[in-house]
């Protein structure tokens, strides 16, 4: 394979992926390239990888969690060396710990003390945020920054060296969300509102978004307004509302006036991306509420389920592209926008990939959210519930191709023997299937693709265009209730509207919404349509083909008899990759991690961990030795009977 090196380094530059060899935010670079240039690990000797060191943060496991802990799922950070070179993480409970990178050894912690145990709040962190002030005296406190969110609305900044608060950030150190979120209509259980992820640094800026847990439970969810703040004083900056209720908004008139009082949610609940040169913050935009029915939120919904680009600065609108009409599916855009350079015919094009829940990749001008490869509207099936109107087209990516099947009917019902596949077929005949966007119905929808991409969204390797991501592949199941068929007790259960609880009226509308996989799983506990379940897949983004696409985990975790079948292991997090050809991705229910070669997908290395690491690992460089390291905690839904709270790092052995 020929590559240009000039342009290949034009690339790095251009998308700050010559970062130190380490991994200074989320996605590695601003952008989320997920690109690593380290080289000392190889497909030679990855084989040889070890357990270099592990670290506990000491919040239990299994059944001694807490209520609502949702186990250790966060992706590290490493600080510059002039920051104090600490690998940096938050616990589940929002304790910031700063390790040594070399030896796991802690350095400092900082514990907000949130309250725990509260009934409906999610106790998960994703990450922090560094960030540098340029006008500080080198080596004074909190000239370098940690920023970290709380689930109970605090926006904290720590002095990166020792971990004590910035007294001139906010009151103490502490920036109080509540008063924003309170602030924006409509303000009903503004408690749900929570923020895990960690905050998006677009020069002094911090850009917050927020997850909207009643969003699928109630009309008038509260706002999922995006905020801004100064990073230096915590001052509030300005807000962007994804249901545009500024009349002078270019959508707004796209709204019934009626819709605009009441919809909340179109949150971003996942993370932003960046691109600093151009001050442009890059928006995944979840679906407006309630969640599963629109009829009360009649029209497209924009700008709702879309790729939204800010002016960093400012909060001003650049350029928008909705990938879903008027959602009723919840393909909210739960992967991070990455911002990534990619080569085509000897030119360097800047993009923005964005992953989505129903297994299509759109590729957009970095500059003006033009598609990079064309878009068409096609027709979709409307016939969902009498009181909703669907949209009739959909965007539909001329390439790449669809990373998941797009329809399901009895013919695809699978199983391991005669019996589960009769089961399967059964139960798809007796449920509403079809084309992708099939409605739901009051008869109950077999939704396929169900759930293809998640936060862990994707890497890219500029040096050779390849983008690589871990999709699923099977049904989910989503059923309209009238209310007056709906046990008013079972109603109120703390599992009610949830995937595998039972149905949760949907404040309101005449609805209530149940929902889940099992419902479109064989007698056996499998999916009904044909593994692999989940697989690795690489993308050629220059030519918009899939090179590759390989079974990702075995089903021995899973099944009722410990048959180690690689049919896929579905799970959440994503992948890296390295300039030595190598993809690092956990990711899976069977408590594995594992390294492939980017050229082939073939499996170099795997090994077995405590639980599993349902989080995106990350790589970086200390002393001359090459680490990789990653969270393996469980996942409230896909592997709950084992969420713990480990951080392990591997290397090659150190030589004698």
């Amino acid at each position: 394979m020929r590559v240009n090196l000039a342009l290949v380094l034009m690339a790095f530059l251009g998308a700050g992926q010559l970062q130190a060899q380490g991994w200074p935010s989320y996605g590695g670079d601003p952008g989320s390239s997920k690109y690593s240039p380290l080289t000392q690990i190889s497909k030679d000797n990855v084989d040889d990888l070890e357990i270099a060191w592990s670290y506990r943060t000491g919040e239990g496991e299994g059944p001694t969690m807490q209520a609502g802990h949702f186990g250790l799922q966060v992706t590290p950070i490493l600080l510059p060396d002039e920051a104090g070179g600490a690998l940096v993480i938050c616990s589940a409970f929002h304790r910031v710990i700063a390790l040594d990178p070399a030896t796991g050894q802690v350095r400092w912690e900082f514990d907000p003390e949130i309250e725990r145990g509260l009934r409906g709040i999610q106790y998960k962190c994703r990450g922090v945020a560094q960030w540098h002030d340029e006008r500080a005296v080198e080596g004074t406190a909190c000239s370098w920054r940690i920023l970290t969110n709380t689930n109970d609305q605090r926006l904290i900044a720590l002095d990166a060296r020792t971990g004590q608060p910035c007294a001139g950030f906010g009151d103490s150190g502490t920036v109080l969300l509540t008063p924003h979120i309170d602030a924006t209509p409509p303000a009903t259980d503004t408690p749900g509102v929570q923020t895990y992820m960690p905050p998006a640094v677009v020069g002094d800026t911090l850009v917050l978004g927020s997850s909207v847990g009643s969003k699928f439970r109630q009309v008038n969810a509260p706002s999922g307004a995006v905020r801004a703040f100064d990073a230096r004083t915590g001052e509030f900056k300005w807000r962007f509302d994804p249901v545009p209720r500024n009349p002078g908004d270019p959508e707004a008139s796209n709204w019934t006036p009626e819709a605009l009082a009441i919809t909340g949610g179109a949150n971003v609940w996942s993370l932003m991306s960046v691109d600093e040169e151009r001050d442009l913050v890059f928006l995944p935009t979840s679906s407006a509420s309630p969640n599963y029915f629109g009829g009360t939120r009649p029209g497209d919904n924009r700008y709702a389920n879309s790729t939204v680009a800010l002016r960093g600065s400012t909060g001003e609108l650049v350029w928008h592209f909705q990938v879903v009409h008027h959602d009723v599916w919840d393909w909210d855009m739960a992967s991070q926008p990455m911002a990534i350079d990619i080569e085509r015919d000897g030119k360097i094009n800047p993009v923005v990939v964005q992953l989505t829940k129903h297994g299509l990749v759109f590729v957009f001008d970095r500059e003006t959210g033009e598609p990079f490869f064309p878009v068409e509207e096609r027709p979709v099936p409307t016939d969902g519930v009498p009181d909703d109107v669907l949209s009739p087209t959909q965007p539909f990516p001329t390439a790449p191709p669809p990373l998941a099947p797009q329809s399901l009917s009895p013919d695809d019902a699978w199983g391991f023997t005669f019996y589960d596949r009769g089961a399967c077929r059964r139960i798809i005949k007796n449920l509403r299937h079809g084309e992708i966007f099939t409605p739901p119905t009051t008869q109950g929808t077999a939704i396929m693709p169900g759930m293809v991409n998640n936060y862990g969204a994707g890497a890219f390797d500029p040096t050779r265009n390849l983008l690589i991501t871990n999709p699923q592949r099977f049904p989910l199941y989503l059923r309209l209730i009238p209310k007056d068929e709906v046990d008013p007790e079972l109603a109120k259960a703390p599992m009610a509207g949830i995937p595998g609880g039972p149905p949760g009226l949907i404040a309101g509308t005449q609805y209530a919404i149940e929902r889940g996989a099992p419902q479109v799983f064989s007698p056996f506990g499998s999916p009904c349509t044909k593994p692999p379940w989940y697989t690795l897949t690489a993308i050629d983004l220059a030519k918009g083909e899939i090179r590759w696409s390989v079974p990702l985990g075995i089903i021995d975790k899973l099944a009722p008899l410990p048959i180690p079948l690689k049919l896929g292991a579905p799970g959440m997090g994503g992948p890296i990759v390295t300039a030595a050809g190598l993809i690092f991705i956990g990711a899976t229910a069977d408590e594995r991690f594992r390294a492939f070669d980017i050229d082939t997908g073939e499996e170099l290395w795997v090994t077995d961990l405590p639980t599993s690491a349902m989080a995106t690992p990350i790589t970086y460089e200390v002393n001359g030795r090459q680490f990789v390291v990653v969270a393996a905690g469980g996942h409230h839904a896909y592997y709950r009977q084992k969420v713990s709270d480990y951080l392990i790092a591997f290397a090659l052995p150190e030589e004698q």
